[in-house]
């Protein structure tokens, strides 16, 4: 991993309009973080923790539980191939550190991680979804 590489990184994260990058390839794990000022710095990406419950629409029952949502813009895979099992199903237990999927942004693939414990009663998106930034993933209880 070279330096120019890595400004390459900045510079497609930049026109991308992406606050935050996660690279990893073997022993290389690489993560971008940028403020509204363009600054771009090194930083842990992070799920976004659960903010007050919402108001249920009408037709739609409030659920129990906390969600898992997406920390950015990306491509939802359950697993990390085809060929792989996926990360979670429904019934699973995780914890703060447990990968419940990735996210493709940029042919960057960013390993998401729980950031909370509990037992995966929902996943709310199908395999290969496009999903917006905050959007519900996984409902825990």
């Amino acid at each position: 991993m070279n330096l120019e590489y890595i400004d390459n990184l900045i510079e497609k994260m930049e026109k991308a309009s992406l606050t935050e990058l996660s690279y990893k390839d073997g022993d290389v794990d690489i993560k971008l973080k940028r403020d509204m000022g363009n600054n771009v710095q090194a930083a842990p990406v992070q799920v976004p923790k659960q903010q007050a419950p919402e108001q249920p629409m009408a037709s739609a029952p409030l659920e129990e539980g906390k969600v898992i949502k997406a920390p950015m813009v990306g491509t939802f895979y359950k697993a990390a191939s085809p060929e792989a099992d996926a990360y979670v199903k429904v019934g699973d237990k995780v914890d703060n550190t447990s990968v419940v999927c990735i996210l493709e942004a940029m042919k960057l693939f960013n390993e998401i991680q729980a950031e909370i414990s509990g037992e995966i009663t929902e996943i709310l998106v199908e395999d290969g979804d496009m999903v917006e930034y905050d959007q519900p993933l996984f409902r825990v209880r």
